[in-house]
């Protein structure tokens, strides 16, 4: 079927590929599978799937560099399976663009609730997060976000970010001085309602902080830390 999900399932364990295989198929998804990192690239590259999930301790090429090297052609949405314990790996899978990440030893149904929220996003992103029309731009001192072109700006230079940190920004931008929790805002950037590790915002916030820094340590303090509640974006006095 044409409009089938496409799921890639990387991991070099048979026995984990076997098992996320079946719950997945009960979805009606359609599943393919690799064993590594370099069969991943080469089969993410030539196929457009709705979803990756990616081992990230693999031999060869592991999943840190697979993802690194898809984004550089691809934004397909890709979940880290990680074991327990390897939390600066999970901030590298972060910084190299993965969408999520689920720590092993997991429950399938958890993953495949994952999968349905990262496709839901997807669907809804035209209706709602990253819904662009002509003009779609938010223009405020030192920074600016061209939501049709996906493009952020820092006193006039541009800022690589990943999906998932474009779609943060945005969204606290959105509305200027409101403040959003953790849980809310793993719910609406990554429509997650029963799942979620709420360090992933936290981390996201840091690495966004971290690159607008390097341009403007203004542009940074406009991603506002409001102890014991949340965050919230906030336009400096001019």
């Amino acid at each position: 079927m044409s409009d089938q999900v496409k799921v890639l399932v990387v991991d070099d364990e048979d026995r984990i590929r076997r098992l996320l295989k079946m719950y997945l198929e009960r979805e009606n998804f359609q599943i393919e599978e690799a064993s590594d990192g370099d069969q991943a690239l080469e089969m993410a590259l030539e196929t457009d799937y709705d979803v990756i999930l990616l081992d990230l301790m693999m031999p060869g090429k592991d999943g840190i560099e697979a993802c690194h090297e898809l984004r550089e052609h691809k934004a397909t949405p890709v979940v880290m399976l990680t074991a327990k314990g390897e939390e600066a790996n999970r901030v590298q899978g972060f910084e190299v663009g993965a969408d999520d990440y689920i720590v092993k030893p997991f429950s399938p149904r958890e993953v495949v609730l994952r999968v349905k929220a990262v496709l839901r996003r997807g669907k809804q992103s035209n209706e709602n997060l990253v819904a662009s029309a002509p003009g779609d731009v938010l223009t405020f001192p030192h920074i600016s976000i061209d939501n049709e072109a996906h493009r952020v700006t820092v006193d006039g230079q541009e800022i690589p970010l990943t999906p998932k940190e474009y779609d943060l920004l945005y969204y606290l931008a959105r509305s200027p001085d409101k403040v959003y929790d953790r849980e809310s805002l793993l719910k609406e950037v990554w429509r997650y309602e029963f799942f979620g590790d709420l360090r992933t915002i936290d981390t996201h916030i840091k690495r966004l902080r971290e690159k607008l820094l390097e341009v403007s340590e203004a542009a940074a303090k406009m991603i506002v830390t409001v102890w014991g509640l949340g965050y919230k974006f906030a336009v400096p006095e001019e």
